[in-house]
């Protein structure tokens, strides 16, 4: 049977670089033979470049307009306004580095996760030229740091990690059967739930849904990894995920590390292509669960 094939890109804000390599690989070498495409956050903006097949555009969003104090300027957040100005971000990307959108929207479905603040659960979008800075503009609204709440198609948004921050479900269930998943952490990573969730509800008192599904991402990120390390039977997850000195974080902002990340992620893309071909003398289509990483 001719099982859909699915790219799944996790978020993470700066260590999207990691992703951003991997997929800068992946246009190198003309590599695409997926039917969708599912991206949360930082991981749905790196998607752009690569559907639009514009490399090094998804480095320069995080290395120049990412690092920019237009963006990212903690004095602002001092005095009341946003940490992150995501709105900026998406709308002067798109300035600088106009998408092509004939290949943007080709083939390949392009989905993108954002948690709906009445439900505290997680809306999948087909993005589309009418609707594409709405989306990218909510699934990487930040709560906290950034104060604006992104409203369209009838509902109200924040981050899409807060409700699925690996969407590899959510692609499974859409009939994906052959899933590649790019990480933004070491495969070794659990994250570890809140110590004082007493602070989240008092933050959110006003999105108690948001507190509550900040409460259970923990639990449904590891899931999600248990998802991936132990698939049905009927699938095939491959895992391209940042080595275990990856030393990006979420809000690294200082270009060497960055490029560090950047590398890593261009390695394990290259990696991953001749591990599909067969190159390494790897026995691909026994593999149910496949780690790229060296």
């Amino acid at each position: 049977m001719n099982h859909k094939k699915a790219l799944v890109v996790e978020g993470g804000a700066m260590r999207g670089i990691f992703a951003s390599g991997v997929l800068d690989a992946f246009m190198e070498d003309e590599f695409n033979p997926y039917d969708m495409v599912v991206g949360v956050s930082a991981g749905a903006s790196n998607l752009l470049g690569y559907l639009a097949h514009q490399p090094k555009r998804s480095y320069r969003v995080i290395t120049q307009l990412a690092t920019d104090k237009r963006f990212f300027n903690p004095a602002r957040f001092l005095r009341g306004g946003n940490l992150l100005d995501v709105k900026w971000l998406v709308e002067e990307s798109m300035r600088l580095y106009p998408l092509d959108s004939g290949k943007l929207f080709g083939k390949t479905k392009f989905i993108a996760a954002a948690t709906n603040i009445q439900t505290g659960q997680a809306d999948y979008y087909h993005v589309n030229p009418d609707n594409i800075s709405d989306v990218i503009e909510a699934t990487s609204a930040l709560p906290l740091a950034y104060k604006a709440t992104p409203c369209f198609s009838g509902g109200c948004y924040t981050d899409g990690g807060v409700a699925d921050s690996i969407p590899v479900r959510e692609a499974y269930r859409r009939g994906a059967r052959d899933i590649t998943v790019i990480l933004s952490h070491p495969l070794s990573y659990q994250m570890k739930p809140t110590r004082h969730p007493w602070i989240l509800q008092k933050l959110f008192a006003r999105q108690p849904q948001i507190a509550e599904a900040m409460l259970k991402r923990a639990e449904n990120y590891n899931a999600s990894l248990a998802f991936i390390r132990n698939p049905p039977e009927d699938a095939t997850i491959r895992v391209i995920a940042p080595p275990e000195n990856f030393s990006v974080k979420r809000l690294s902002m200082r270009k060497s590390t960055l490029d560090e990340g950047y590398q890593m992620g261009l390695t394990e893309g290259m990696l991953h292509i001749h591990r599909r071909l067969s190159l390494n003398g790897s026995h691909d289509k026994e593999c149910h669960f496949c780690m790229s990483q060296r």
